[in-house]
């Protein structure tokens, strides 16, 4: 069973009704399949493991008392779900959440796993779980600000002159002693499909194989500059798109983009199987 949801048939880009009383049905799910059917991936074997990890920085509710409460909530969105959750749709469910009464803390977490979960298997016969955590106030102070590690790209004072994404600048040297190494940059943007608005982001390359050229990594990286595509797509592109054309044993690629409207979305994408970033937040967020 399939899910006929299409961008252009979401709230991006529409004037909206602010809703502040719970409604589960806000949540739109698009399928992740057209734009994997484009990269050439298709069906659900897919070539990576992973995950998208979201943060909510803007979630409050009512107690029984009527009393507002606060919390930062962490989403974790495998990424063998059928679904991404169109991220306008996703802050207008959260706002719904303003005025709704709940008894606990526990209460919302449930009831946003049942909703989400839900949403991101709907149209599939399989289903499974995903990950919810709210954050209370009294814990802000422990959630860590940490640029990402590795290598600095950045600093490499190269000529760009592509700004769609352009797989042809990315090779490797297998004349040479494999490497392993981890590679970050801070120069990743893209656009939204639907408003063109930009995405800023910073992207973690970590490999072991023949050792990447890292000017044309970087040249690579940056031609994203105006490329319409949603975060978790963008991602996945990388990763295909390095894993075929540099052929290293191990991949993964990590992106942490700024959020927007008091969301961020990090989609993580590697070969093997291996424990999720933590949940940090690097000084651009």
């Amino acid at each position: 069973m399939s899910l006929d949801n299409t961008p252009e048939q979401s709230q991006l880009g529409r004037a909206s009704a602010y809703v502040d009383r719970y409604d589960a049905s806000l949540l739109f799910p698009i399928p992740r399949s057209t734009q994997r059917e484009a990269m050439g991936i298709a069906g659900s074997a897919l070539p990576f493991f992973g995950a998208d990890l979201w943060t909510a920085f803007e979630l409050s509710w009512l107690n029984p008392r009527g009393k507002p409460q606060l919390a930062i909530a962490h989403f974790t969105i495998p990424c063998e779900t059928p679904n991404i959750i169109e991220s306008k749709s996703f802050k207008l469910y959260l706002n719904s959440f303003n005025s709704s009464v709940f008894t606990d803390a526990e209460a919302v977490r449930d009831r946003m796993k049942t909703d989400l979960s839900e949403a991101v298997w709907r149209g599939s016969d399989r289903s499974a779980g995903i990950g919810v955590k709210l954050v209370a106030p009294g814990e802000f102070d422990r959630e860590p600000v940490h640029e990402l590690d590795g290598l600095d790209l950045d600093r490499l004072d190269i000529e760009c002159t592509q700004y769609q994404p352009a797989p042809e600048l990315l090779s490797s040297d297998s004349t040479q002693a494999p490497v392993t190494e981890t590679l970050t940059s801070r120069l990743l943007k893209s656009n939204c499909l639907v408003t063109g608005q930009p995405d800023w982001g910073s992207v973690q390359i970590r490999y072991s194989g023949p050792a990447i050229d890292q000017a044309g990594l970087l040249a690579y990286i940056v031609s994203f500059r105006n490329h319409n595509e949603f975060h978790e797509p963008c991602a996945e592109r990388m990763f295909t798109d390095i894993w075929r054309r540099c052929r290293p044993t191990k991949l993964a690629v990590y992106a942490r983009y700024a959020r927007r409207g008091g969301l961020d979305i990090n989609p993580f994408r590697t070969s093997w199987p291996q424990p999720l970033p933590a949940n940090t937040r690097t000084a651009r967020q």
